[in-house]
């Protein structure tokens, strides 16, 4: 940053001759101030007493004058050495007046004329580390202090030498505006005043290493358009929600008997406006069109990628440095707010990806953040991802853990998200977490689980669900680490729902198989309800299927194009009937032929075609069927929510009871997972009456052969299955039909 605007190439060191500096002013002090190297510029810069008479002292770059002005009278200041000058002036309230070379000149104020803006109680809790609202205290905050509009700026950089605050007001020159450090909280802060909404900063530190780095803001919330860098001063107050009357109702969505089917979404592939140069939606764009067709499609949730501020579009969100900044790719922080709002208007709730469990080492983010592994473990055993080539947080570290768990209550709070889907829980419950022997830290212990990354997730769950308990948490978990949607005080994790990885890989694995080979693998669809209520699960069909050369769900299917499709039709009838909560990944509810490029949207013409149509529009009478029919929800998490009727490997059919309260319907569901029909199919059903066929995937509707039960069959009084009554059914190839019996009688 050195050009001419700078000053700096202007400037020339003190001189330690100097006779007449004020007491509180050392040549060494002026040195350091040219420098940029002085760690306590508040100690020497404003106003200061040296002897009977008060002294202001300021560092002007570049300037060839300098006065302060006191009640309309100027009294210059004498340049004492280099870029400082200094000067007695009577009266408290001064403003500052610079010239130049070029005839221009810049009044204001002097940042170093106020007082600390952190309270005690914030100093305590900061250096205590459990500050569980730290984005109110750290970051970038347009406020009035002593009576005079600006900014405050606050970071937590412990071992820093020296941290300045450098921006598009101050020509990037990190001696202009070195901050004060708070005590021994590790916090660097200062105000400076006339700074406004949108102004461009970072922080330049001077490492405990001696290095000099440009850093974006950890708790800042707002960022320039990436590969930009720089935080911008965003003002996150004052926003007018109009979502009382949903986040009072909304512990009941997030309820385990509740039906929740959620669309998982990477906002900047959904849809794409191609008369503006092919450009994402943006936010407002997206609470109209987004959440008007989530409404229409009948999901409960949309669930999305993650949106905290991230540098490579390429990693979708998973590398985030800005935690506490909406991407600024769709809009600022209030239209973020205004899509939030919107969809709560329309009765849906939005999760948000968070990832606590690494973060990129890209220079202006976390890594080193004050020339030591500050954020991070030092040890690359402990601190490095080999596979994403990231960061590992310390979650053993206070602050560390207060930042986090901190940044998950702050989207509730700030954004009203109904929840947090958790990223990569597995990488952060092991130790050995894909390393080889000799390349990870044993535990205390001597064992694999990484006891501060669990104490973690445990403290963040307790923080969230006591903050507010109409919230949901949920961990993508694919390992059988026990206990992760059980209760903190059970010895669980405490998240409310876990992702279903085990069912996920099985049943794809399953359906993927020509189905002449299916009979030797029928317990691939089945041993999922071995441990299907050990925890609270979605059952996810997420983007990870559908990216890296695994086909979209449609190529995964064998056969022929309608084979295809039929497939895909009976495995989305399979996957909304089974016990567990729903979520599916945008674009395969209407079959998309290709893999998901996030560079691109959806194909959206191919969602007006028959075939794909017909997919889309089960999709949507299986949200409705699901929501409306309380025995395919009330117990998703309960075993005395599901029995098996049959299972026949032989013919690959398996046959099932979904029940709910005990006034509620029961409700039968058989699939043939082969291209051969199973005419006069007997099963024995829970009560004799008429049994109503709600739903067939083979239904014309939706692209199939319209073969089946002509809306219905009467039980007979025939034992079958361990039930006095059976009712026969014709089960169409490659289907899944579901019968609820009338009236619950």
């Amino acid at each position: 940053m050195g050009d001419k605007r700078s000053g700096r190439k202007t400037a020339k060191s003190a001189s330690t001759t100097t006779d007449s500096l004020p007491s509180f002013l050392t040549a060494a002090d002026l040195d350091a101030l040219q420098a940029g190297r002085h760690g306590d510029a508040f100690s020497v810069l404003g106003p200061h007493k040296s002897g009977n008479r008060r002294w202001i002292t300021t560092f002007q770059p570049g300037a060839t004058g300098v006065s302060a002005n006191v009640a309309g009278k100027q009294t210059p200041l004498a340049r004492l050495a280099g870029d400082v000058f200094a000067a007695p002036v009577p009266g408290k309230a001064y403003t500052l007046t610079a010239t130049f070379a070029d005839g221009g000149t810049h009044t204001g104020q002097d940042p170093y004329a106020f007082g600390p803006v952190l309270s005690d109680f914030d100093k305590y809790l900061l250096g205590e580390g459990t500050h569980k609202e730290l984005w109110r205290t750290l970051g970038a905050h347009v406020c009035v202090h002593e009576k005079t509009s600006g900014t405050h700026f606050a970071v937590w950089a412990p071992n820093a030498k020296r941290v300045s605050v450098i921006g598009d007001f101050n020509f990037w020159d990190g001696r202009r505006h070195p901050m004060r450090k708070v005590g021994e909280t590790g916090v660097w802060e200062i105000f400076l005043p006339q700074i406004a909404e949108g102004a461009l900063y970072q922080y330049e530190i001077v490492g405990a290493d001696g290095g000099l780095v440009a850093k974006a803001d950890p708790v800042g919330f707002g960022a320039q358009h990436p590969p930009e860098q720089a935080s911008v001063v965003r003002d996150i107050s004052g926003y007018g929600w109009k979502d009382a009357d949903w986040m009072k109702a909304r512990a009941a969505r997030a309820d385990r008997t509740a039906p929740i089917a959620i669309y998982e979404v990477h906002l900047g592939s959904w849809r794409r406006r191609w008369d503006d140069n092919g450009r994402p939606l943006s936010y407002k764009e997206l609470a109209q069109d987004l959440v008007s067709y989530v409404k229409h499609m009948g999901f409960t949730h949309i669930e999305l990628l993650p949106v905290s501020e991230f540098p490579f579009d390429g990693s979708w969100g998973y590398q985030p440095v800005g935690l506490y900044a909406p991407t600024i790719r769709f809009g600022p922080p209030h239209e973020f707010r205004d899509f939030v709002d919107a969809a709560h208007a329309a009765g849906l709730g939005i999760l948000l990806d968070w990832v606590p469990g690494h973060f990129p080492t890209d220079a202006h983010g976390l890594a080193r953040f004050d020339g030591t592994a500050l954020y991070e473990h030092a040890d690359p055993r402990e601190g490095f991802h080999q596979d994403w080539n990231t960061l590992i947080y310390n979650y053993g570290r206070t602050e560390v853990k207060n930042y986090l768990v901190a940044n998950a209550l702050y989207w509730m709070e700030e954004y009203h998200l109904d929840g947090l889907r958790v990223d990569a829980v597995a990488s952060m419950l092991y130790r050995d977490y894909s390393r080889d022997e000799g390349q990870w830290v044993p535990n205390k212990d001597g064992g694999r689980e990484n006891y501060e990354a669990i104490g973690f997730l445990q403290e963040m769950n307790v923080a969230v669900y006591g903050a507010d308990n109409s919230i949901m948490t949920v961990a993508e978990e694919s390992t059988s680490f026990p206990g992760v949607s059980q209760p903190v005080d059970a010895g669980g994790l405490g998240f409310g729902y876990k992702w279903n990885m085990g069912w996920m890989n099985d049943t794809l694995g399953y359906m993927q198989r020509d189905p002449i080979h299916r009979q030797h693998h029928h317990d691939d669809m089945t041993f999922g309800i071995h441990y299907a209520f050990s925890e609270n699960f979605i059952l996810p069909i997420s983007h990870d299927e559908v990216v890296h050369g695994k086909g979209s769900m449609l190529t995964k299917m064998p056969g022929s194009e309608a084979e295809k499709f039929a497939n895909l039709r009976a495995y989305y009838g399979f996957m909304w009937t089974h016990p567990g909560k729903k979520l599916l990944f945008m674009g395969c509810e209407f079959a998309q032929p290709e893999e998901w490029n996030h560079n691109a949207e959806l194909n959206w013409h191919a969602a007006s075609l028959p075939p794909h149509a017909g997919v889309q529009h089960l999709v949507r009478d299986l949200n409705r069927l699901y929501r409306e029919t309380p025995a395919l929800h009330v117990n998703d998490c309960l075993p005395s929510g599901f029995a098996w009727l049959c299972n026949d490997p032989a013919q690959s059919v398996m046959g099932y009871v979904r029940y709910g309260n005990d006034d509620d319907a029961p409700v039968v569901v058989m699939c043939n997972f082969t291209p051969v029909p199973r005419d006069g199919f007997r099963v024995g059903v829970p009560g004799a009456g008429v049994w109503e066929e709600v739903l067939n995937t083979d239904a014309e509707i939706y692209g199939g052969g319209n073969r089946g039960n002509l809306g219905g069959v009467r039980s007979e009084d025939v034992a079958c299955n361990d039930q006095a009554a059976s009712i026969v059914v014709t089960l169409p190839p490659l289907s899944t039909v579901v019968l609820r019996r009338r009236d619950g009688h």
